[in-house]
């Protein structure tokens, strides 16, 4: 059996009288893309905002299963979530845009160049270890830009380049910081059905080369059914169904909440084909 890399125990997060979260349970594995769907509104978000410490949960445990032990992240400040082996993107696109595209991938790696530097006293005086970094770290951002599609673009500014070939940098900036999960809100957002392909083909060579979890947030069901191993659907802050994407897709309560359609069982009570 694949070990849980994250465990979501009884989220609930609440804005004054809002419940936006309520009562959520569910599991990410190392090595699997799981995917959180629901109607806007549903809380998907929500639940990244306390997974990457932009919110404190009202009530929950947020457990990530690291290979230095359990982090409680519930617990923790964003910025050390970060350092902790979680990695985020946006639904709105938050590169540094007058960065070159391979200057975005080193910026990624700020942690161990800065450790490496001494915190910049090494980087000043040029210490050697710190040259090896930083050598590392410009043949790891070209070795992204290269699974990515965008090596001969690695000197273009980030905004210069086209949207689709951005949401892959910000993909590529995230594994920059080798993170243990990642996670994905709407990254098929504004492609057209060949760049979602692409995003497919990225996604499931990550999961299957770097074996890290995938936690992905999307609208686009023929990304989430193509390639999740595992479907977390959402409605009103609660989980309503968990399974693999052929179960999901059958489930009659996703379809009248997600799909906005009666179930199969309904229309036949109403006469319906």
């Amino acid at each position: 059996m694949t070990p849980d890399l994250l465990n979501v125990e009884h989220l609930t997060m609440r804005f004054g009288g809002l419940t936006a979260i309520d009562d959520l349970s569910f599991a990410a594995k190392a090595g699997a893309i799981t995917a959180l769907i629901g109607p806007n509104g549903a809380g998907k978000t929500t639940v990244f905002n306390c997974l990457t410490g932009f919110y404190k949960p009202s009530i929950g445990r947020l457990a990530l299963h690291h290979a230095a032990g359990e982090l409680l992240l519930e617990q923790m400040d964003g910025f050390r979530i970060a350092r902790s082996g979680v990695a985020r993107t946006f639904q709105n696109i938050r590169l540094f845009p007058r960065m070159t595209a391979l200057e975005n991938l080193i910026v990624a790696q700020h942690n161990p160049l800065m450790r490496a530097s001494a915190y910049t006293l090494g980087g000043l005086v040029g210490l050697p270890s710190f040259r090896r970094a930083e050598d590392a770290a410009i043949d790891f951002a070209a070795e992204w830009l290269e699974r990515v599609g965008l090596l001969d673009r690695a000197d273009d500014e980030a905004g210069s380049l086209p949207y689709g070939a951005q949401r892959k940098l910000e993909i590529a900036r995230a594994m920059c910081t080798r993170p243990a999960l990642l996670c994905l809100d709407e990254p098929a957002a504004g492609l057209n059905p060949r760049e979602s392909a692409e995003l497919n083909r990225l996604l499931v060579g990550i999961r299957e080369r770097e074996r890290i979890g995938i936690l992905l947030i999307e609208h686009d069901m023929s990304v989430v059914m193509g390639i999740s191993d595992h479907v977390v659907v959402l409605d009103y802050g609660r989980c309503i169904a968990a399974g693999p994407p052929a179960a999901i897709r059958r489930d009659p309560a996703v379809i009248r909440a997600y799909l906005g359609e009666p179930a199969e069982d309904e229309m036949a009570a109403r006469g319906g084909g």
